[in-house]
């Protein structure tokens, strides 16, 4: 440690060296205020919704876009998220702190005795330290005394290892905000991958109840045929057997409605029965939609790895900045007073209540710890080794957002393809049930054919449906993989 003694100079110039000091420490509020100034705007660009800014009416029903944007808005692990950015940003505008000096201040005032004594004494906390001569007797006899004091430190620079930190810092919160990004993907695509499943059960159970409904007038003519003994009783017993099964069907198709509902539900922070789809335009299959160029770089997933990366970065350069010395500007005015005289003459009254002596100090101060270097080494190495971890876990998020891509479009292919053809599934089943049951009433075909043809038809008709809806999953689900719900909720119907 080395430091520049001070001199006989008056006390005013130790208070302009002290405001120098102060003065150069300013210009390192620069980057604090213009961070305070981009706070707000922060807080305004992502802010916290209530469940009341998402108005849904029960009685005009829930569209899909509105269930998206209800769960965006009050689902709790996005509010986590929102907080998880605050307090980064928080973080960056505390290590940006640093720059600013350290000033302590002080006073004290004292009844003590004032008998001292030669010898070492290292340093602890328990006994007080004296000044003054040592004098030749003890004494029990008390006095005043009193101590004030500013002390003023500060770092001008520390060769690019502050901005390491502010670095590191910033890259977190570029992350925190990447997270809150996809954490809203994520919730967004829950809340609509939940509403299409609720709205395929709800069609599933129009198909339930179509198919209940043609197997019951099935039953009852076949009874009709059975009690004019123009057909055999067993063909009554199947008939009922085959009632109930679809009744079966029908109950199962009820409940899984109310366990999706339930699903969507925790998602929109409301209760159940007071959800009313508005799935109608959904059975309307996008023929052509419109898929957007997909760059893996920019989806949110890529973005965090990629702040993260540069935080590693950030955090590597800390440690090869970490050896350097130190160098501060230190000053301080300090005074002291005393009861007693060097000679030891009491002073009565009220002396040494107050400072009666003064005295300043600027210099610079260096410290260095060369033994640090092997400790400093080896962080270097953990930080290295940090950073090609990161580097390569950006790598393989790029290529896993491509490969889902490419699988997703896949999927949509498929859904499309199944799509068009349905209708013509369905058709045939129409009129193969139609014709199975007349030959069934004429004598020509068996109750076997004519059960069959009624499965093919429900099964068409479910198939149909899903067909449908599922074109709409599979473009969510390419929209998701792309990393934006948005091109998905432009081509629903009545988006515009």
């Amino acid at each position: 440690m080395t430091e520049l003694n001070p001199v006989n100079v008056p006390l005013h110039t130790l208070s302009t060296g002290l405001w120098v000091i102060a003065g150069l420490a300013c210009l390192q509020l620069v980057p604090l205020v213009a961070l305070a100034q981009d706070a707000p705007s922060a807080r305004i660009s992502m802010p916290q919704s209530s469940p009341e800014q998402v108005p849904v009416s029960s009685s005009q029903g829930l569209t899909l876009q509105d269930a998206v944007q209800k769960a965006v808005a009050i689902y709790p692990t996005v509010r986590i998220a929102l907080e998880r950015v605050l307090a980064a940003r928080a973080g960056v505008g505390l290590t940006r702190t640093q720059n600013l000096p350290q000033a302590i201040m002080l006073w004290q005032t004292n009844r003590s005795t004032y008998n001292n004594i030669p010898g070492l004494l290292t340093p602890q906390g328990v006994v007080p330290s004296l000044s003054g001569p040592v004098l030749a007797d003890t004494s029990g006899t008390s006095v005043w005394g009193s101590a004030g004091g500013l002390f003023m430190n500060w770092e001008p620079t520390r060769f690019g290892y502050r901005k390491a930190e502010v670095a590191a810092a910033q890259a977190g919160s570029d992350a925190a905000v990447d997270r809150l990004a996809l954490t809203k993907l994520d919730v967004a695509n829950a809340a609509a991958s939940a509403y299409l499943t609720v709205a395929a059960v709800h069609e599933q159970i129009k198909s339930a109840e179509a198919d209940l409904s043609r197997r019951q007038a099935f039953a009852n003519t076949i009874h009709v045929l059975v009690n004019n003994q123009l057909r055999p009783g067993a063909d009554a017993s199947q008939a009922d057997a085959e009632v109930a099964a679809s009744r079966t069907g029908l109950i199962q198709a009820q409940t899984l409605e109310k366990v999706s509902l339930a699903a969507l539900a925790e998602l929109l922070g409301m209760p159940s029965r007071q959800i009313v789809l508005v799935a109608e335009p959904l059975l309307t299959a996008p023929s052509n939609p419109d898929l957007p160029t997909f760059a893996a770089t920019t989806h949110p997933s890529a973005l965090e790895q990629s702040h993260l990366w540069r935080q590693a970065q950030a955090q590597e350069r800390i440690w090869s900045k970490a050896y350097l010395p130190r160098f501060s500007l230190v000053g301080s005015v300090s005074g002291r007073g005393s009861g007693v005289k060097p000679d030891g003459t009491l002073l009565e009254g009220t002396n040494g209540l107050g400072p009666d002596r003064e005295n300043w100090a600027v210099g610079i101060q260096t410290t260095f710890a060369p033994f640090d270097f092997f400790s400093i080494r080896e962080e270097k190495k953990i930080a290295a080794s940090n950073q090609r971890a990161q580097q390569l876990k950006y790598q393989n998020t790029i290529l896993t957002l491509n490969t889902q891509v490419e699988q997703a479009r896949a999927q949509l292919d498929g859904a499309m393809q199944i799509a068009r053809n349905t209708p013509v599934q369905l058709a045939a089943a129409r009129m193969g049930e139609s014709q199975a049951r007349a030959r069934y009433q004429a004598g020509l075909a068996n109750i076997a054919e004519a059960t069959q043809a009624l499965a093919l038809l429900q099964q068409a008709e479910a198939q149909d449906v899903l067909a449908r809806i599922g074109v709409w999953q599979t473009l969510l689900g390419v929209s998701a993989a792309q990393g934006d719900l948005t091109p998905f909720l432009n081509q629903l119907p009545g988006a515009h």
